[in-house]
């Protein structure tokens, strides 16, 4: 009989959150039990830093070059493949709760699932359109009171709003998700039926704004936070998309004080994400699902918190906040496995053909991830590099973005976005070992020794010794293209 698969997605979490991976200040047990009974990906990177690409990659195993979804307003076309689409016609119960970033707006996802929650209202959604979005929807009178005292000072784009009152107010939209999963899954164990279920529970936690209510915002203890990055002005050779952003966000007049504030709040949503994903294991138990299900969590892409003197996220950038995510798999019991943190490099993009091989059938598109099964069962070998990706070519102006001003708290990156200079532009990062590379098409590459710079501040890209290096990496950059640039749809034509 085929195993269920269930996946819970965090929206911008860096894999360095995760008191498993080695941060003191993280309060993470769900997680860090979940890599004990499965495996947890120390080097998973998502292909693209933010999330409608990301998003459009790992659903597809397509890398954002491939179709063009390399913006925040470039979604799926209806003919395009897709995992939830695969797992529905392979006879799964596909069951879509929360955040889209996949499915134009105005389009139905009747092809793409069974039931579509959005966490916002109670009802199935999925046949409904004009489904726009509301980034406001769980903001009441007291949490718009904190966003709006935000929005004033040198806080105006900290993303930093702090302590909530309560989780009735912002956040509200997370957890309502996950009582629809908690809630299918209690009803689903009352059904007698073999027909395995597909879970895409996919919430909104730790996104800035940076806010969480206790008892999660009063756990983190401040003085374990490790050291941050620092101040991109201070740090020559560099993204000039990053001296942009910082030049306009406005926090270099900030103490450690206040950016400890903002990181241990950040560190209190991902417990709070923690907590969740404890209750969807306890009720997967309860139900005698969870020897029989396959679960996968991981987040779309990571989150700069401050380092470098930055918030939030670059699409052009690959820093490890940003691009180096977590990835746990806990397969079914049946399923033979090597519980262990593993230093092997993956791709979200891979997740297609592991859920594929997961369920026990060949995806039914040419696609370029590789499944991770081998790795779950003991292999240390994968892939000899791993690719992130992002940027445009001048007068892209439909890459652009447009359309924020001064007064939305994205203004400082869109703002560089839509400059003509090399800001905004190409750039594709290739890692390949300890070694990072970053090609960039209208100024100067990067080079970074994770292992004896992990903060990636000496770009070696520029020093003569190191040119050998750089030559191969480029050269590995050209095979990555070569081999990706696109792929030929089953359906033949006819001429």
């Amino acid at each position: 009989m085929k195993k269920n698969i269930f996946l819970f997605v965090a929206d911008q979490m860096r894999n360095d959150a995760l008191a498993h991976m080695g941060n003191p200040a993280s309060i993470t047990p769900n997680f860090d039990e979940l890599a004990e009974e499965g495996v947890s990906f120390e080097n998973a990177y998502c292909q693209n830093p933010v999330c409608v690409p990301s998003r459009n990659s790992f659903l597809t195993g397509f890398y954002p070059h491939v179709n063009g979804h390399r913006t925040m307003h470039y979604l799926q076309r209806e003919d395009e493949p897709n995992i939830l689409k695969e797992m529905k016609n392979q006879g799964y119960e596909v069951i879509w709760i929360g955040r889209n970033d996949v499915v134009p707006g105005d389009k139905p996802k009747t092809d793409y699932c069974d039931e579509y929650y959005d966490g916002v209202v109670d009802e199935n959604t999925r046949d409904a359109q004009n489904s726009e979005v509301n980034h406001s929807a769980d903001m009441n009178e007291a949490s718009k009171q904190l966003y709006d005292q935000m929005l004033s000072g040198d806080t105006y784009y900290s993303f930093y709003m702090g302590k909530l009152p309560d989780s009735e107010g912002y956040g509200k939209t997370d957890w309502n998700c996950v009582k629809k999963a908690l809630d299918y899954l209690e009803c689903r164990s009352q059904e007698k039926t073999d027909k395995p279920f597909f879970v895409y529970c996919t919430i909104s936690f730790p996104h800035p704004p940076y806010a969480c209510e206790d008892p999660w915002y009063s756990s983190i203890d401040r003085q374990k936070l490790p050291k941050r990055r620092p101040n991109i002005k201070d740090i020559p050779n560099k993204a000039s998309m990053l001296y942009g952003i910082n030049e306009k966000q406005n926090l270099n007049g900030w103490t450690e004080e206040r950016f400890d504030e903002l990181r241990a709040t950040y560190l209190a949503m991902v417990s709070r994400f923690d907590h969740q994903l404890g209750m969807i294991k306890e009720k997967l138990r309860e139900t005698g699902f969870y020897d029989e299900t396959n679960l996968i969590v991981f987040s779309d892409h990571g989150d700069y918190t401050g380092d470098y003197t930055i918030t939030e996220k670059v699409q052009n950038c690959f820093e490890e906040p940003i691009t180096n995510v977590p990835l746990v798999i806990k397969p079914a019991k049946t399923i033979e496995s090597v519980p262990r943190i593993t230093k092997v490099q993956a791709e979200l993009l891979d997740l297609p053909a592991t859920i594929a091989e997961l369920a026990e059938f060949d995806l039914s598109y040419t696609q370029f991830g590789k499944s991770l099964v081998p790795v779950i069962k003991g292999a240390e070998e994968h892939k000899d590099a791993v690719f992130c990706e992002g940027g445009r070519i001048h007068g892209e102006t439909q890459a652009m973005e447009l359309g924020h001003g001064p007064k939305s708290p994205y203004w400082p990156r869109l703002a560089t976005q839509y400059s003509e200079g090399p800001e905004h532009t190409k750039a594709v990062m290739c890692k390949m070992g300890n070694y990072k590379y970053v090609m960039r098409l209208y100024e100067h590459d990067e080079l970074y020794d994770l292992e004896k710079d992990p903060m990636e501040i000496k770009n070696l890209a520029l020093e003569r010794e190191y040119a050998e290096i750089v030559e191969k990496m480029k050269q590995r950059v050209t095979l990555f293209y070569m081999e990706t640039t696109d792929f030929v749809p089953m359906k033949r034509d006819k001429r």
